[in-house]
């Protein structure tokens, strides 16, 4: 059976987006307050979350009673976010705004950019800018975490990288499935595709997007943070989110976790 297609971003459609990337949060929940436990060397109260996209943590964040805000492009996605917190008695902090420019006006403890969403920036300019501006916006002994994956440093640009997996709740899911359409090591481009398969009890359709990725290497992260000398990295992490199980990354690393403190 073909479906519908329909192109387009996920991003606009924050009720699919947030099954596809939201269903798997408790482990990352989890990390995150035992990060702010015992890596930050202040209290943590106030957490930021930049490119937040439907705030998938950010809810569960304030269920638990810390204050949160955060910032994206996409405006329904803001939107969706902010309904969410509202409804869940919330203040609605999320606000639209683009992470490598913004300022906020109450500092925060920690802040957080989990899944790739850092790889956006497409310049290293952009990248420095947004590290700045996480600084700015957090207290000295505050942290921030962040998510990505990393390219590894000797393969060429036959580099080819697929995954596939779904998600569902009561009357909606959705199937993923992403791969790299093409990766530039020079200009530390990669393109990868998305699709995703929706299912509802009224319709099915699939929506295509690509997305422009910036590629980093364990060698290109650790340039970043040396041009970013507010921050000192605490610790290193995998996607397993095992606080009492740091890594080493090496040349071959893929999913990487950096915990920063604010000096």
């Amino acid at each position: 059976m073909s479906l519908e297609v329909i192109k387009g971003h996920l991003y606009d459609f924050p009720e699919y987006y947030d099954l596809v990337f939201g269903s798997d949060w408790e482990d990352e929940f989890v990390f995150l307050q035992e990060c702010f436990k015992q890596l930050a060397t202040r209290s943590v109260k106030r957490i930021f979350e930049p490119a937040c996209g439907t705030g998938r943590l950010m809810y569960k964040l304030a269920d638990a009673g810390f204050e949160v805000a955060g910032n994206d492009l996409n405006e329904k996605a803001v939107d969706f976010c902010n309904k969410r917190l509202s409804d869940l008695e919330h203040p609605p902090t999320a606000f639209v705004g683009d992470m490598a420019d913004f300022t906020v006006e109450i500092k925060f403890d920690a802040a957080f950019n989990m899944i790739n969403s850092f790889r956006h920036l497409q310049t290293e300019q952009e990248a420095v800018n947004h590290f700045k501006c996480i600084a700015q916006a957090v207290e000295e002994g505050g942290l921030f975490i962040l998510g990505l994956h990393l390219n590894p440093e000797d393969v060429g640009d036959d580099y080819e990288a697929e995954e596939e997996w779904s998600a569902k709740e009561e009357g909606l899911e959705v199937k993923t499935k992403l791969w790299t359409m093409d990766y530039e090591p020079k200009t530390r481009i990669e393109k990868i595709g998305f699709q995703y398969d929706v299912f509802t009890p009224e319709k099915e359709f699939r929506i295509e997007d690509v997305t422009i990725f910036r590629c980093y290497t364990r060698t290109d992260m650790e340039n970043l943070i040396q041009k970013s000398p507010e921050w000192e990295l605490v610790d290193t992490y995998d996607f397993y989110y095992d606080i009492e199980d740091p890594i080493v990354v090496d040349g071959d690393t893929e999913d990487v976790v950096y915990v920063l403190r604010r000096k």
